[in-house]
């Protein structure tokens, strides 16, 4: 058994390969958190809570002023009965008060991890590879349970968590907070990691040390957002890539969120992730329930780069899910920054033929083909090709490029709609509005009303019609502004502030029903880049386009920042023009290529303005990405050089056998007088020789990573190197 259960105690010690996460109910039913880290044999209280009266701690028991609530490391804490601290839940009551009081009723135990109902979470295969611990808590006044769920992965090291609010009385409650899970330290002693960015800036790295009250990332847009990741990760000082305690919280949701920490007076942290509350409230009805989103949980000693390869592990296998879970990933030319707008079939044949010629294998019509749509002013929502650019139909052009031996992609924005369009003239109202409020527009387009079922049933015929009808195997789904003027024409006042919410379930909803419909098509997310690269989108679309963002040099921070928490196979990565769309660079071509190939590879721009030898580069880049695509996607990633800390950036991949490995190294300015470097690499086996697949030679796998190979000195800007090893049997 992983879950251990000391029924006298009313203790519950979940235990990993490396890992233990301990609780218990104390005192008058009070779940009380007592440890989480370093896997231990067995809990027998060394580290037990100390009872002590504390100035301005109130106490449930007024005879013993030893204990408050305010004091105690908790589970799933309230707030109204003493604790003072960030509450992960608040219900009000039909008499307005907001204080209850639940306590441990009972708690069971079984093999697998259940479904959470309406909402995308990790899964098991076998039940066998996971175990869940449900603890139900109660408050018999009202006649309403928390259902706290936790699901431990024994072998990865993963507890995932969750709650579920369950109304089995009479009254009419609100939910004002229902978080995911909450963690009680009982130290200070961390840096705090978060991520945070802008559109074409996303997954920068935040860490400052954690201090006394509040810090808070979040996100009220609507969507997950560029601007705030839902994830952080408490680290003990000098923790890095290869060593060190890390504690990681990430959010498997797609809306608002929040992700906080907060320090007390007695130097204890408190953890909190799940919904945000802000603009937030839920009716929960008699005999109604409400699930929140799940948190994945990562406990390791084995610094960042461990807890990114549970991650990875976990992601790629159990919660990205069909058919292209498992299949290398197509390499892909996308139009867009060859043409944008303006295009014909004849254009995009013409673009096509050349990406064959070099070894492309499915090419993505992006934004312009539907509508009359010349400019972002209009159009969205009328999924209808436009017969100007397209004369004889998208099926027509869709087996032209069949015809060329590639397969043919497709770009959606199923969740916004211009006003300028025909979907808007027939129905204003299935918008995101306010009555009598002006519009606030973004990029010229409103958001679809996704908690109207009529809406969702409007995307998924509109949508299904064209993938019906076209041989198409890739869906590019994207998603370009943040939801501002929240409220529904189709809601009751009083529900109003479950909008937001509601328009997350309805995108899920869609994106069930389409990908079990559809399941050889290959769908991926974007929002304006990496606006909307988050778990819950990845149990739907096992790709997200990273960021608009495609200079090489601006992705090395990019795709860095977002390796700490996603796997190389869920990252859109391109090789663009130069000078570059986004920041104007000109970067070499070899070194936009190593850098796309540490993603899914793709081309955005038009091959046909490319020189002979750029071609013949371009084609030599793609027969390179096919030999070692599945090393790529599925092998395990090593970052080796900071590039938000150095002037330079390095990372590997390694076979998940030791045999193979990949790596790239990148200078970004030439520096005078420079000294000679040495790149240690990670991950071999020390007892393996492995060849150098360019110049045959041999090392030992302990040489390459503890002697290190010397870096060529080039005095080039934008540099990029690439080495390739296999281990070599010697007889």
């Amino acid at each position: 058994m992983a879950i251990i259960i000391d029924k006298e105690k009313l203790l519950f010690h979940l235990q990993g390969s490396n890992t233990s996460y301990v609780m218990q109910v104390i005192r008058d039913g009070y779940l009380a958190h007592l440890y989480w880290g370093k896997k231990i044999q067995n809990y027998r209280g060394s580290n037990k809570i100390i009872f002590m009266d504390r100035g301005f701690s109130p106490n449930p028991d007024g005879a013993d002023r030893a204990f408050s609530l305010d004091t105690i490391p908790q589970e799933y804490p309230s707030f109204g009965n003493g604790d003072f601290r960030i509450p992960a839940y608040q219900l009000q009551l039909e008499n307005g008060s907001t204080v209850t009081d639940f306590r441990y009723k009972e708690h069971r135990v079984y093999q697998g991890k259940a479904k959470l109902k309406g909402l995308p979470s990790t899964y098991a295969e076998d039940d066998g590879e996971v175990e869940t611990l449900e603890i139900i808590l109660e408050d018999p006044l009202i006649d309403v349970k928390i259902v706290l769920s936790y699901s431990l992965y024994p072998k990865r090291d993963v507890i995932t968590r969750s709650v579920r609010f369950d109304n089995e009385g009479q009254q009419q409650l609100k939910l004002l907070r229902a978080l995911s899970a909450s963690v009680d330290f009982r130290d200070d002693e961390y840096e705090l990691i978060t991520l945070y960015g802008a559109h074409n800036n996303e997954k920068n790295i935040a860490r400052r040390k954690v201090l006394p009250g509040i810090q808070m990332v979040d996100s009220c847009r609507g969507a997950s957002s560029p601007h705030q990741a839902p994830f952080m990760a408490l680290v003990r000082e000098g923790t890095d890539e290869d060593q060190g305690e890390v504690y990681a919280f990430n959010l498997v949701y797609s809306g608002n969120f929040t992700a906080q920490t907060q320090v007390d007076s007695y130097r204890n942290t408190r953890v909190t992730m799940g919904i945000n509350p802000f603009d937030f409230t839920w009716l929960l009805g008699p005999e109604e329930s409400f699930q929140t989103p799940e948190v994945v949980m990562v406990y390791t000693e084995n610094g960042l780069g461990g807890m990114s390869r549970i991650y990875h592990e976990l992601y790629r296998n159990r919660l990205c899910r069909g058919p292209f879970r498992d299949k290398e990933r197509p390499i892909l030319i996308n139009n867009w920054e060859a043409t944008y707008f303006n295009f014909d079939a004849d254009k995009i044949e013409q673009l096509a033929k050349e990406a064959q010629n070099v070894g492309v294998e499915l090419f993505v019509l992006d934004d312009g083909w539907f509508g009359k749509r010349d400019d972002d002013n209009t159009s969205l929502g009328d999924w209808v090709v436009d017969r100007r650019k397209l004369p004889d139909g998208l099926p027509d052009l869709a087996n032209r490029i069949r015809n060329l031996g590639m397969e043919f992609g497709l770009w959606f924005e199923p969740e916004m709609v211009s006003i300028d369009s025909d979907l808007y003239r027939k129905h204003p109202d299935w918008c995101i509005h306010v009555p009598d409020r002006p519009y606030t527009l973004g990029r010229n387009q409103l958001m679809l009303d996704l908690s109207r079922k009529e809406v969702c049933e409007y995307i998924v015929k509109s949508v299904s019609n064209i993938l019906s009808n076209v041989p198409i195997t890739y869906v590019k789904w994207d998603m370009n502004r943040h939801m501002t003027d929240v409220g529904s024409a189709a809601l009751p006042p009083e529900r109003q502030r479950e909008t937001a919410h509601r328009y997350i379930l309805g995108l899920y909803s869609i994106m069930e029903e389409l990908t079990s419909k559809f399941p050889h098509v290959l769908f991926e997310s974007c929002s304006s880049g990496g606006g909307r690269f988050d778990a819950g989108m990845l149990y739907y679309m096992p790709q997200t386009w990273t960021s608009d963002n495609t200079d090489a040099i601006c992705r090395l921070k990019i795709q860095w920042g977002t390796s700490l928490v996603y796997p190389p196979i869920t990252m859109g990565a391109h090789v663009s023009t130069v000078p570059n769309h986004q920041v104007g660079r000109i970067t070499p071509l070899e070194t936009r290529g190593y850098v796309a190939m540490a993603g899914n590879l793709g081309y955005e721009l038009d091959l046909t303005t490319l020189t002979v030898e750029e071609k013949e580069v371009v084609k030599k880049q793609i027969a390179l990405y096919k030999e070692m695509r599945s090393l790529i996607q599925f092998g395990n990633f090593y970052r080796i050089i900071n590039p938000f800390d150095e002037n330079e950036a390095a990372w590997s991949f390694v076979s998940e056998d030791q045999t193979e490995m990949a790596a790239s190294y990148f200078k970004v300015l030439s520096q005078p007088a420079a000294a000679i470097k040495t790149l240690k690499f990670k991950g071999l086996n020390p007892d393996y020789i492995y060849r150098n697949i360019e110049t045959g030679g041999l090392f030992g796998g302990d040489e390459l990573m503890h002697v290190g190979i010397t870096l060529t000195r080039v005095k080039q800007d934008f540099l990029g190197l690439f080495w390739r090893f296999v281990k070599e049997d010697i007889i």
